[in-house]
């Protein structure tokens, strides 16, 4: 502890920096002009859509026949595309996306592998399915009068060059006629597919990217056509769709849509429907006893199935006799809207118990926090695909053991899941972002989201992304093995760290550090309202977040988006100052409390042994006036001085003595790069603690150490910085002074005997002898 003497005049001062225009360059508070295209007609400075803005339009009729003797699909569709630009486009770009499956595709050519020192058998299977033909085969591209067109196939787009230029506020009409393999999900992958079940020798088909479709023509990029590799997802106009599917008369098919034709269904399903419409929690439209005799009869005729969906960006549908399909209302914003799930036997009891349950769930907590969902629709459906999502339907996983029991892990990962993909009718199906260029606009967004989805449908949800800490793993690593947020989909090594996990972490502290909720709730519903069913850039999210919160973010998207740098802040030391009250009763009385207090040295311990008595001991007569003095005695004279000073003082300066004040000066360090807010916890020596929060600004001048002064009425025992890991600090362990290390534990492991643990649930149902055989579902 030092002491300073309070003198007229300022106390402490700023000191103007003086900055090179070189290091101005370089500063990490620089402006994102650079980077961020030049606003125009179509996209304002202020990231909302200008007065010119303008996007295109696909509308589909499509017919499709299911085989499910080989499993195959024939398909022909008629596509009415609207040129809305300024533009005279002389041809068209569709998106093949099925291709990814032909022998030779792009995806399979670059992928690379090797054969191991020991191949097995389904290591040996696993590269020889390359060989799978799934690609599409285009039987004829048309006009509206049946004439052919010419076409051009680039791996996974197609050209077609239209007969004369298509000018603006123009229609073409053409049709497309195709067939293609289904991939078997589980050998091929992918985000469809079908699943076979050897038990009962059925199939479940959940079809996605099945049909040819529109590339985006926009303002920023022209045609988007770059090719699908399997990563990057899509970039898909909006549009009205017609869909006709045939398919085994007992199958049941969910489907983006309202369907049409209901007398598809039995006379009592038509009966529970109309229950469901008004229902508050799931009623079963078809039951488990009436898929359980679908899957042992095995219907040989064929029925057609026809859906209508309006302004989507996709469709994707679902079939298959296995499905037990239950529903129920949800309101959301005055609006009644069916929420829906289609699942095999093989989902229960997960999913008769949870899924219906969690669609409406999601519906209600994303359109909280974005806009009201629109949709008639929105559905779960249950099958090989982990988690996949299109526009009112989504694909995902989550399947108990056979015996009826689940894991922990295997509940919230199936909650987790429908959530996410639901959730994506948000971002991109509505407010439709790039995917394929940048997958963070709908993955980062969507599972930011997704987190304040969970934490509402549980307290304290085990959620994997979105609190900062989950997110220092990764931010730890080695910079070579990570990539900036704005990297283009197909290029990314770490998809799920890159693309979901960090720019949910940084809208995160963006919301709860930075911005504070209620300025970030406002412009996150600003920007969804701006851009629904709308063609949103990077630039337009930036600028709309900064528009409507009133706040300068560029140092945040420059740092979390465009670098990989991280947070780790160091706190360097802490120097405690008081004031020095001129009392010579008080601070006299201090000094020799601290003189009494100080300890001994070494050889002063040692010397009282050693030396029995000094010279002046043993010979008094050579003590003079300093041996008796007292420096710290408190004399009239000292006394008096201290009366003068005090009549010097204004009252203002009398009452600002007098509080008693301590002034701890503490250095802080930017060891990551990544310049955030500081939060500094004071833990005062009565136990009391006091949290400040300073805007990232401090590092403005000096992004990497900055020193601040904090003056406070109680003594401080202790600083923290970050107490509550909000900004993702990979270091704890120099957060602290005195320094505090974080505890770290290791486990020890005995050999146990060969075989599996049963779950919790398990060893519980064992014990209330509930569990199901391994071989009945």
């Amino acid at each position: 502890m030092k002491k300073f003497l309070l003198a007229g005049g300022l106390l402490l001062g700023l000191a103007a920096p003086v900055l090179a225009q070189e290091n101005i360059d370089k500063s990490k508070f620089r402006q994102l002009g650079q980077e961020l295209p030049t606003p125009n007609t179509y996209r304002t400075a202020s990231g909302a859509p200008g007065h010119e803005y303008w996007q295109q339009r696909a509308d589909y009729n499509i017919k499709a026949e299911l085989n499910d003797d080989n499993q195959s699909l024939t398909g022909s569709e008629t596509i009415t595309y609207t040129n809305l630009s300024p533009d005279v486009l002389t041809y068209l770009w569709v998106q093949l996306d099925q291709n990814i499956f032909e022998k030779n595709s792009m995806t399979s050519l670059t992928q690379t592998n090797r054969v191991p020192d020991r191949p097995t058998f389904g290591i040996a299977e696993a590269l020889a399915e390359q060989t799978f033909d799934g690609g599409y085969k285009i039987k004829a591209v048309k006009d509206a009068n049946g004439r052919p067109l010419p076409y051009v196939i680039n791996f996974t787009m197609m050209r077609i060059d239209l007969p004369q230029p298509l000018k603006p506020k123009q229609s073409v009409k053409f049709s497309i006629d195709w067939f293609n393999n289904i991939n078997d999900q589980k050998k091929q992958g992918g985000r469809g597919g079908y699943e076979f079940f050897p038990e009962d020798g059925n199939y479940e088909y959940q079809m996605a990217q099945w049909f040819p479709r529109m590339a985006v023509y926009d303002d920023v990029n022209g045609w988007q056509h770059k090719q699908f590799l399997g990563t990057g997802e899509f970039a898909l106009p909006f549009g009205d769709y017609k869909v006709s599917l045939t398919v085994p008369a007992d199958h049941v098919v969910a489907s983006t849509g309202e369907l049409q034709n209901t007398d598809v269904l039995t006379s009592a399903q038509r009966s529970r429907l109309a229950q469901a419409q008004k229902a508050n929690k799931p009623v079963l439209i078809v039951t488990p006893e009436e898929a359980l005799r679908a899957e042992k009869n095995k219907a040989k005729g064929k029925k057609t199935w026809t859906f209508v969906a309006k302004d989507v960006r996709d469709f994707a549908w679902a079939s298959s006799r296995k499905f037990i399909w239950d529903a129920m209302n949800v309101n959301v914003a005055g609006k009644n809207t069916l929420a829906m799930s289609y699942y095999p036997k093989e989902g229960n009891p997960l999913w008769g118990k949870y899924s219906t349950e969690v669609v409406a769930h999601t519906l209600k907590t994303y359109s909280k926090y974005t806009i009201p969902y629109p949709y008639p629709v929105a559905i779960s459906v249950h099958g090989a695909v982990g988690g996949m999502e299109y526009p009112m339907i989504s694909f995902n996983g989550g399947r108990p053991e056979k015996d009826g029991s689940y894991t922990e892990r295997t509940k919230y990962g199936m909650i987790s899941v429908i959530i996410h993909e639901v959730g994506h009718n948000f971002f991109p199906m509505i407010i439709n972002s790039d995917e394929r260029q940048w997958t963070w606009m709908d993955e980062g967004l969507n599972t930011f989201v997704q987190y304040l989805t969970e934490q509402e449908w549980q307290r304290d949800y085990p959620s994997s992304r979105g609190e900062p800490r989950n997110m220092v793993s990764y931010m730890k690593l080695d910079k070579s093995l990570q990539q900036p947020i704005m990297t283009n989909s197909e290029s990314i090594t770490q998809l799920g760290n890159n693309a979901y996990g960090k720019p949910a972490t940084a809208l995160n502290i963006l919301r709860e550090t930075v911005l504070g909720r209620k300025l970030f709730d406002y412009a996150f519903k600003e920007y969804c309202r701006r851009w629904a069913f709308k063609h949103p850039m990077p630039a337009d999210f930036f600028r709309t977040m900064e528009d409507a919160s009133g706040t300068d973010l560029d140092w945040f998207w420059r740092g979390w988006f465009y670098t990989t740098d991280h947070v780790d802040q160091e706190l360097t030391g802490v120097k405690w100052y008081t004031v020095d009250t001129r009392n010579p009763e008080v601070e006299n009385a201090k000094r020799r409390q601290e003189i009494n207090a100080a300890p001994k040295s070494l050889s002063q311990q040692r010397n009282l042994q050693d030396i029995p008595k000094t010279l002046v001991e043993v010979k008094p007569e050579l003590n003079d006036f300093y041996n008796t003095y007292d420096p710290l005695a408190v004399t009239e004279a000292s006394k008096a001085q201290y009366q003068k000073y005090l009549q010097s003082l204004t009252p203002e300066e009398r009452a600002l003595l007098e509080k008693g004040l301590h002034f701890y000066e503490v250095g802080i360090k930017n060891n990551g790069g990544l310049v955030m807010p500081v939060v500094v916890q004071m833990n005062f020596q009565d136990g009391s603690n006091q949290i400040v929060r300073i805007p990232a600004e401090i590092w403005r001048y000096n992004d990497q150490e900055v020193t601040k002064v904090f003056v406070t009425e109680k003594p401080v025992a202790s600083f923290t910085l970050d107490p509550f890991q909000e900004t993702a600090d990979i270091d704890m362990n120099n957060n602290s002074y005195p320094q505090r290390q974080q505890p770290s534990r290791f486990e020890l492991f005995k050999q146990q005997p060969q075989g599996i643990t049963p779950n919790p649930l398990q060893q519980q149902m064992q014990r209330e002898g509930t569990l199901r055989p391994q071989g009945n579902q």
